[in-house]
């Protein structure tokens, strides 16, 4: 019988969040290539004098176009948007989600005001800030990966210690003779000793940083405490492996009752 723990549910929640970085990293890649191919708006005329009635002059603008930061706010809304807020029915406006983003200035430069336009350098600004977007995303995607591995590495070795409970409980220790009995009490000294090391090797791999560029590094326990926020428990390896060695110690301690009226 194969027993299900939280740390089980932590793989899942993993494997989840890694699907969904994945996808919002495909989503800037498609933005990058759509404002790649966006033309900057042409450079207006220079400011023309006109004469009034009275002999003065009046300055004359052109008004720029609003074209290319349209089709930026555009691509935007059909590529990251919907990977960006969690729920596309909320009071978050397109401009609001450009900033929290890219920054506050691109997404003021973008908004459809009279006096704006999609110039070389706006243009620059947002694939530069898009492009270490995508970087960020890379070195997250690459700290859920090391999650991923280290919670399926755990998960085999608690497996390996609840089947062997599982099939152990079948035996009643009334019925083991005194060698089974001492066999088994080593055996779960060897669990808890194992135990005991896969804490050690938690600590380790939350002290951990994961550097994938230079742009980026995620702190394995700041990624731990966003993913499982919502989890009953704040590390659930570290409950699951503590609450099983609490098991084999409860189970030890029968057997060497049974061990000692014995001797």
């Amino acid at each position: 019988m194969t027993v299900t723990t939280t740390v089980d549910r932590a793989l899942e929640r993993v494997r989840t969040e890694r699907d969904a970085v994945q996808d919002k990293r495909a989503a800037l890649e498609r933005f990058v290539a759509r404002v790649e191919d966006v033309s900057v708006d042409p450079t207006p005329p220079p400011t023309r004098a006109s004469t009034t009635a009275g002999g003065g002059t009046l300055a004359a603008r052109s008004s720029p176009t609003d074209g290319g930061r349209h089709e930026v706010r555009t691509a935007f809304a059909e590529t990251v948007r919907s990977h960006s807020v969690d729920d596309l029915d909320d009071d978050e406006s397109l401009l609001e989600t450009i900033a929290s983003e890219l920054s506050d200035s691109i997404a003021t430069a973008l908004g459809s005001t009279p006096d704006g336009a999609f110039t070389p350098d706006l243009k620059r600004a947002v694939l530069s800030s898009t492009r270490d977007r995508v970087d960020e995303t890379q070195v997250v995607a690459a700290a859920l990966d090391r999650e991923a591995t280290h919670l399926a590495d755990v998960r085999d070795e608690i497996a390996t210690i609840t089947d062997w409970l599982v099939d152990a409980d079948d035996t009643p220790l009334s019925e083991c003779e005194f060698d089974e009995l001492a066999t088994r009490h080593d055996r779960l000294a060897a669990h808890r000793e194992r135990c005991d090391r896969l804490v050690r090797d938690r600590q380790a791999h939350l002290a951990e940083t994961t550097n994938q560029t230079a742009k980026g590094a995620v702190a394995h326990r700041t990624l731990v405490t966003y993913l499982y926020d919502d989890f009953p428990v704040d590390y659930p390896v570290l409950a699951t492996v503590v609450r099983l060695d609490a098991v084999c110690a409860d189970c030890q301690r029968a057997v060497r009752d049974h061990l000692v009226r014995r001797a």
